[in-house]
């Protein structure tokens, strides 16, 4: 391997920098008025995504399926209006959860099932709440 000069670094440093203000997308299949994207399937309005399917409305995720308005998830599915979480399932208005499945309105928590602003709740339970709240709260259900 060559040695590489601090002149060098910056300026292929800046062209790497400039690649993520593209706007096309690139290998995707059926996306929608999405920008930014690369290798998705089937999503739409949505922009900066990576090995995403079927996603709406969301920013900055990758290899992340069926999700609504959500930014920056990773490896996460059927989740709706979350952000920052990992490998997480079935969340609802969920903040930096990892490896959490069934979880609405939760914060921070990782390894989590069914709970609702932190609090751990029987299965049945928690479908009953969540299908309450979000009703009054007018959100979509994943």
């Amino acid at each position: 391997m060559s040695a590489l000069s601090a002149t060098e670094f910056e300026r292929r440093f800046r062209a790497l920098l400039k690649e993520l203000d593209r706007t096309e997308n690139q290998s995707c299949i059926e996306c929608t008025r999405c920008t930014g994207c690369s290798g998705c399937t089937f999503c739409r309005d949505s922009e900066r995504l990576v090995r995403c399917h079927y996603c709406v409305r969301c920013a900055v995720c990758s290899d992340s399926s069926h999700c609504q308005t959500s930014r920056k998830l990773v490896h996460c599915s059927h989740c709706v209006d979350s952000e920052n979480c990992m490998d997480s399932s079935y969340l609802v208005r969920c903040v930096a959860l990892t490896e959490c499945t069934y979880c609405f309105g939760c914060v921070g928590l990782s390894n989590a099932d069914f709970h609702i602003l932190n609090q751990r709740y029987e299965r049945s339970e928690y479908f009953a709440l969540t299908k309450k709240l979000a009703s009054e709260l007018r959100l979509e259900q994943p």
